[in-house]
C-alpha cells in the first residue's frame, strides 16, 4: 500500500506565499538514478505555479550525455521514461478579474477544492511529481503518467483535424505534427474542472494549450508551453520546462487507495 501524504498540506501557507506547487506524494528514489548535476547555480527546490510539482530532487538532476536518438523515418525519438518536468521559467500569468478572484479565494481557502488532492486527473499542463513515459509510433504518441490515476494522453499525428463536436475532457483532444526537430502538440476540448496548480489558477473550455517538446540530447527534454484562454487570461501564458530522462520504469500507483490528502486540507 502506498502512502499519499500531501506535502501540499505540511508546507501550504509556505508554498501559497510564493505560488509554489505541493507534492500529491513521494516516492524513493529508483536504483538508476541519473547522474547528479553541479549544485552550484541551481534554482531553489520545489516549483513554481505550473509544476514541477514539488520535487526538489527535479533541480538537481542532470540526463545522460550524447546525441538525440533518431526514429527509422529521421524524426527525433521522444520515446524513454522521465522525471516529472522541472519549471525553468513560470512565465506571468495576466489574469481577468474573474481569474484573479477565483485564484485569491481559492487560495484564502488553502486550495482546500483542489481536484487532484481529491485523486482527480491533473489535466493540462500541470503534472505531479513522478515520471512519466513517453511511446511514439509514426501515427500516434501516448503519454503514460504513474502518478495521480495512471492516466494518459493521446497525441494524433496521422493529420487529423479536432472534431467538431468535442465532450469536454480533462485532457483534451490533442493533434501533433513537426516543426523541424520539435513535436507541436496542439490541444482543446477541455473541461473546466481542473486548476492549473495548487494555488487555484483556474481556466475555462476556452483553453487551448500549445506544447512544443524538443529532445535537445540523449538525456534532456525540453517542453515550451502557451497557455490561451481570453476568459481567463488578456493574453498567451508561456511556460519553460525540462525533463531528464530516467534509467527505469513508471510504477504501478493508485491515488485513492490510502489517500490522506483529503482530510487534511480542511480550508478555513
Amino acid at each position: 500500500m502506498k502512502f499519499r501524504i500531501g506535502g501540499s498540506v505540511m508546507a501550504a501557507a509556505i508554498l501559497l506565499a510564493v505560488w509554489t506547487v505541493p507534492a500529491a506524494a513521494q516516492r524513493p528514489e529508483r536504483n538508476q538514478p541519473a547522474p547528479a548535476a553541479s549544485t552550484s547555480a541551481l534554482p531553489p527546490p520545489g516549483g513554481s505555479i505550473v509544476g514541477p510539482e514539488g520535487s526538489p530532487l527535479n533541480n538537481r538532476r542532470a540526463g545522460p550525455s550524447g546525441p538525440a536518438p533518431k526514429t527509422a523515418d529521421g524524426k527525433p525519438e521522444l520515446s524513454g521514461v522521465w522525471y516529472s518536468p522541472r519549471t525553468v521559467d513560470p512565465g506571468k500569468p495576466v489574469m481577468t478579474p474573474w481569474a484573479a478572484a477565483l485564484t485569491k479565494e481559492r487560495s484564502e481557502s488553502h486550495s482546500r477544492e483542489d481536484p487532484e488532492a481529491r485523486c482527480l486527473p491533473a489535466g493540462v499542463p500541470r503534472m505531479n511529481p513522478f515520471p512519466w513515459k513517453i511511446v511514439q509510433t509514426p501515427t500516434l504518441v501516448v503519454l503514460l503518467f504513474e502518478g495521480n490515476i495512471h492516466s494518459y494522453r493521446q497525441v494524433f499525428l496521422d493529420a487529423r483535424e479536432h472534431p467538431k463536436d468535442l465532450d469536454p475532457t480533462w485532457y483534451g483532444h490533442s493533434i501533433g505534427t513537426w516543426d523541424g526537430d520539435t513535436l507541436v502538440v496542439d490541444t482543446i476540448g477541455f473541461n473546466d474542472k481542473f486548476w492549473f496548480d495548487f494555488a487555484g489558477h483556474p481556466h475555462t473550455e476556452q483553453l487551448h494549450v500549445i506544447e512544443r517538446y524538443r529532445r535537445r540530447d540523449l538525456g534532456n527534454l525540453d517542453i515550451d508551453i502557451t497557455i490561451e484562454d481570453p476568459a481567463a487570461y488578456s493574453e498567451p501564458w508561456k511556460i519553460k520546462r525540462t525533463s531528464v530522462l530516467m534509467n527505469g520504469e513508471i510504477q504501478e500507483y493508485i491515488c485513492n487507495e490510502n489517500n490522506q490528502d483529503v482530510e487534511h486540507l480542511v480550508g478555513k
